[in-house]
């Protein structure tokens, strides 16, 4: 079904292509690769009307007071466990947010192939030795969370600071700056000829995200239709040499916490739409073609899915937390303790990490990993007297539980 908006369908035009294909292309490659190519122009949508059947904005509008609820729901439960510790709100709040945006950045990065496991992303964060997926993982979270930083100014200038902080070291990608070159799609197309998609002219870049700026800070339309339709037509722009997608997603988060459906919370939507990769490309093509309705909907139900997932993380790991208050014997206020929310969203920790954590001597951060092994939480990691590192399997293991809910392959 069409719903009734193809003035979001794109059109194209043609361009002189100069460059020859490699010498290993083969002569039907060759052949292919010369004349004039087809790249999209995209539909200017800042002022356009957006229609869909009724039914499905009111799922869209369930969703979003959905996600509105996790939100509160995930700020009252800090709210009670700090109660208990003897802590602030705000601290007990920060693990629980960041390792949501943790899981959200991985399912993101795994929709474009890159995966890193539970365990790899922790090691990772305290300079233990990792792959090169878990670095990359690790660039997308300070990415999504640069992108959430600056909801307040959606613009061209924002877009630009969450891609640079995603592909800093990554030069051919041109951290932080629009592409200059014509890109396609379609791993195995040595041309834009034979490419799947052809994103518009490089040309074309900075007035189409200009005016994906302006559709952006239109306050007319249904939250999720808005933040859906932007991240297809931010992905159509392709204004990247590479990291589009990942930035894409983290645009979603942006206009989430712009619309005030998210104030603390960073909602795994990416975990959702993995769950079927296979239907969002396919409804990222409907919506070129200038029907709305499929990436709507993939919202939706990604919404729906991001909410109970990300609940059953929230759970699991509350009960982990209080299972770990009931078995440490250290007195409250002790460096140990202070650590616990810490560990929810960073299970891996060396004493160097427990000292900036806790803000404390060395000694006091010796006897909190001494403690916390002591109580099972902590157990070492390798066998190595050097540079030892202390994960905890129990948060592992809800990162796992969480990953398999999803279908996730890299966790």
């Amino acid at each position: 079904m069409n719903h009734g908006a193809a003035g979001f369908a794109i059109g194209w035009e043609l361009h002189p292509w100069e460059r020859e294909p490699t010498r290993e292309a083969s002569r039907r490659q060759r052949l292919a690769a010369r004349g004039p190519y087809r790249a999209a122009v995209p539909a200017r949508i800042a002022e356009l009307p957006v229609s869909m059947d009724a039914g499905l904005q009111a799922e869209a509008e369930d969703a979003i007071r959905e996600i509105t609820r996790f939100d509160a729901e995930v700020a009252a439960l800090a709210d009670r466990r700090a109660e208990v510790d003897g802590m602030t709100a705000a601290t007990e709040l920060a693990p629980l947010a960041s390792v949501l945006l943790r899981t959200e950045s991985a399912s993101s990065s795994e929709i474009e192939g890159v995966t890193a496991g539970a365990r790899a992303l922790a090691l990772a964060a305290v300079d233990a030795k990792s792959g090169p997926n878990a670095q990359l993982v690790t660039a997308n979270v300070t990415a999504m969370q640069r992108a959430v930083d600056l909801a307040d100014d959606i613009s061209s200038d924002s877009i630009l600071a969450a891609h640079e902080a995603l592909m800093t070291g990554h030069e051919y990608a041109a951290p932080g700056r629009f592409r200059t070159e014509q890109v396609w799609i379609g791993n195995r197309a040595l041309s834009p000829h034979t490419a799947s998609f052809v994103p518009p002219h490089h040309t074309r870049v900075v007035a189409s995200m200009d005016d994906l700026i302006a559709f952006a800070q239109r306050g007319d339309l249904p939250v999720l239709a808005q933040v859906a339709l932007a991240h297809a037509q931010f992905e159509t722009i392709h204004p990247f040499n590479d990291g589009n997608g990942r930035v894409g997603r983290a645009l979603v988060h942006a206009l989430l916490r712009h619309s005030d459906v998210t104030r603390r919370m960073t909602v795994p939507v990416s975990a959702g739409l993995l769950t079927d990769t296979g239907a969002y490309f396919r409804a990222l093509t409907a919506y070129r073609a200038g029907d709305v309705g499929p990436i709507i909907r993939q919202f939706v139900n990604a919404s729906f899915h991001a909410v109970g997932n990300g609940r059953q993380l929230v759970q699991d790991l509350d009960a982990i937390h209080q299972s770990w208050t009931e078995r440490l014997s250290s007195r409250r206020g002790s460096a140990a303790r202070r650590l616990l929310p810490s560990l929810l969203n960073q299970p891996a920790v060396n004493v160097a990490y427990v000292e900036r954590a806790g803000d404390v001597a060395l000694s006091a951060a010796q006897r909190a990993v001494e403690q916390l092994e002591q109580a099972g939480i902590l157990v070492r990691s390798g066998a190595g007297r050097r540079n030892r590192v202390w994960v905890a399997p129990e948060v592992i293991d809800a990162l796992d539980r969480f990953a398999e809910r999803v279908g996730r392959r890299g966790w």
